[in-house]
């Protein structure tokens, strides 16, 4: 998607609701109100990070090749963590594919 028009503060706190990962997505959701932007990468950072929060939980409990699928999806994610705060940070309503229309959707709800 093209960058929208936004201001540096903005796209700071889009950026930064993915720091810490769905914990930060959580605080910039309850601290922002009013800018549709930064609340979308919060809700993007509280499904992906939070989905994979649980997805690593769940393969620890499996011997071996759950350990290595764990350690596979740790470094996948550490690149998507990486793309999605520079995108952030760069002014895009970049969304992962199928998690940002559920962001979407789920902010809707919100309303």
């Amino acid at each position: 998607m093209a960058a929208t028009k936004q201001s540096g503060n903005e796209n700071m706190m889009a950026a930064v609701s993915y720091l810490l990962g769905f914990i930060t997505g959580i605080i910039i959701l309850l601290v922002e109100k009013q800018n549709k932007f930064v609340r979308f990468h919060a809700m993007q950072s509280i499904i992906v990070f939070g989905g994979i929060f649980v997805l690593n939980i769940a393969l620890g409990f499996i011997p071996i090749l759950g350990w290595i699928a764990e350690l596979l999806l740790s470094l996948g994610s550490f690149v998507l963590w990486i793309v999605l705060m520079w995108k952030a940070f760069q002014g895009e309503m970049y969304k992962v594919p199928k998690i940002g229309d559920l962001a979407e959707e789920q902010l809707a709800k919100m309303k």
